[in-house]
């Protein structure tokens, strides 16, 4: 698949060790993604171009990562239809990542933002398969697969813990 699919922004290139989990996800299933950095707050006006441009090129979920405030979700979710999941970061200068987590799960009525967790990208990326997931078998189908796969994992990991 050349097209892309999913777009990943998040507030500042500092964010891309974990956003790039999310790319990575999403690459296991064959769901190309774009990555852009672009703030809420220093940067708004290109925030608000890429989301009202979003779905007339091709995009079917949003991933937006941010820390601090962490005001890039809602914002993005707040100019879209689709679905937006956020990924709160833990940055430099939070509390432990509770200000990015409280900033993106608590969104107003009718401004929903799908939330994982602290630096969660790689569930992001999952996430945002399974929803795509809903309207295609094949996608469908690697996510089960990849669902036994990891239960594979698990029960090979703990047989070699018990022998």
């Amino acid at each position: 698949m050349s097209e892309v699919r999913v777009g990943i922004i998040m507030g500042s290139k500092s964010d891309l060790p974990i956003m790039q989990k999310a790319a990575d996800a999403l690459l296991k299933f064959d769901i190309k993604s774009e990555i852009n950095a672009l703030s809420a707050h220093r940067t708004p006006n290109e925030v608000h171009e890429y989301v009202k441009t979003a779905s007339d090129r091709g995009l079917q979920v949003i991933i937006a990562g941010a820390g601090g405030a962490a005001h890039l979700p809602g914002v993005v979710a707040s100019g879209t239809i689709l679905p937006v999941i956020g990924v709160p970061i833990r940055a430099g200068i939070s509390i432990d990542g509770w200000d990015s987590l409280l900033s993106i799960v608590q969104m107003p009525p009718g401004v929903p933002v799908a939330t994982v967790g602290l630096d969660a990208g790689r569930n992001a990326g999952i996430l945002a398969a399974q929803i795509m997931a809903t309207g295609d078998a094949q996608l469908s189908q690697k996510l089960v697969d990849f669902k036994a796969k990891m239960r594979e994992d698990v029960i090979a990991a703990n047989e070699s813990i018990n022998t």
